[in-house]
């Protein structure tokens, strides 16, 4: 790509979310390139039915703004990927709508690797986030790239879950790069420019407005094999991603939960729709058998720890803990034993990590303790 088509390129995709990617790529084929667009004239633009703003935005193109995203370019590990670049995913080549560009901090090389997405609500229950940083890890462990959304909530467990383990992460955010959103994740986003890549079609200094989410989401289940949702309540943005996925012809998971959880409403929509019921990482490399090649290297997990429990009377107060919070009157009513002795045996069972204490001072188990969990050939699985 020359500089001059790329300032075609960057002064497009200025038009965006104004004119959108898909009437972006029908002017480029109608007109027969990038520069004839901008050559077209208002005449030829107006009458293919385009808005005021987005005729504006070809005509008198803000030539100081492609100057400074090419600047920004310039800095080490920044890059913009053009559509039909090498570097440009391959799986976003095959949804209706691929970004025109893509601005982009990190490592290129991960958006060519298979990924899954995990995504979820922003006020997630602790079980929840547990739960998305647990199967984040496993997948991570797996080889695959964990997409989400940078996020409150289950996108900011998920890309933590991936890292501490050492794996990739790619973050789709919906602003600009040069602003992190929302503020408190600038550390995280460092982590995933470090360990994965920060990427966005929107131009330098685009704020974070409502209406460029859906947007955002599509690329997040467009670079991915499939879409898993921890947990999401029926107005959740994360339907509208895995609604996108099934679009694109993406696979689509949802874990199900307590029917007395909002949060688990949404998933149980998408599960009643037809999505995969997933309670293990083996419910996914199932679904995605044929599509993906997992090498020996990559199956070989270490079995993790799991504590044993002191005695019969630890069992049958670790029965009547919910995977969901749980309280302590309830725990009390369910196993029988004195407030007293419930008390000292959740601490205890706190210490070991089989259940946590939650902010309201309830208390649910941890995973891995459901006692039936299921394993794929030589894979350490997680269990809810």
């Amino acid at each position: 790509m020359t500089q001059t088509n790329q300032r075609h390129w960057l002064a497009l995709n200025l038009c965006n979310p104004v004119l959108g990617a898909r009437r972006a790529h029908q002017l480029i084929k109608h007109f027969g390139s990038i520069e004839a667009v901008f050559a077209a004239g208002e005449s030829a633009l107006q009458a293919l039915g385009l808005s005021t703003r987005a005729i504006a935005g070809i005509i008198a193109p803000d030539w100081a703004a492609v100057e400074a995203a090419q600047a920004w370019a310039d800095s080490p590990g920044r890059h913009i990927v053009r559509y039909g670049d090498g570097d440009y995913p391959p799986l976003l080549l095959q949804i209706p709508d691929p970004p025109l560009l893509l601005y982009c901090e990190g490592d290129l090389a991960q958006l060519q690797r298979p990924a899954l997405a995990i995504v979820g609500s922003r006020a997630p229950t602790p079980v929840g986030v547990e739960t998305a940083q647990a199967f984040a890890a496993q997948l991570a462990r797996l080889g695959f790239v964990i997409v989400s959304g940078m996020a409150l909530g289950i996108d900011a467990a998920a890309h933590r879950g991936c890292l501490s383990v050492g794996g990739n992460t790619i973050a789709v955010v919906g602003t600009g790069l040069d602003r992190i959103y929302p503020a408190r994740h600038a550390a995280l986003a460092e982590k995933i420019r470090a360990q994965g890549v920060l990427i966005s079609e929107f131009p330098l200094g685009t704020p974070p407005l409502g209406r460029h989410f859906p947007l955002r989401n599509r690329i997040i289940s467009g670079l991915s094999r499939g879409v898993l949702v921890v947990e999401a309540g029926v107005q959740s943005g994360s339907l509208i991603t895995a609604h996108q996925a099934l679009e694109q012809g993406r696979e689509v998971f949802a874990i199900p939960g307590s029917i007395h959880n909002p949060n688990s409403k949404g998933c149980h929509h998408l599960l009643r729709e037809g999505a995969k019921l997933v309670d293990t990482v083996s419910n996914i490399l199932e679904e995605l058998d044929g599509q993906i090649t997992l090498s020996a290297e990559m199956l070989d997990e270490i079995e993790p720890d799991t504590p044993s429990l002191p005695g019969k009377e630890f069992e049958e107060l670790l029965a009547a803990v919910d995977t969901t919070p749980t309280s302590v009157e309830h725990i009390v009513e369910r196993c029988g034993l004195t407030p007293d002795a419930v008390c000292s045996m959740l601490l205890l069972l706190e210490l070991q990590n089989i259940v946590q204490m939650t902010a309201s001072g309830q208390y649910c188990r941890t995973l891995g303790r459901s006692g039936n969990e299921r394993k794929h050939p030589r894979c350490t699985d997680v269990s809810v």
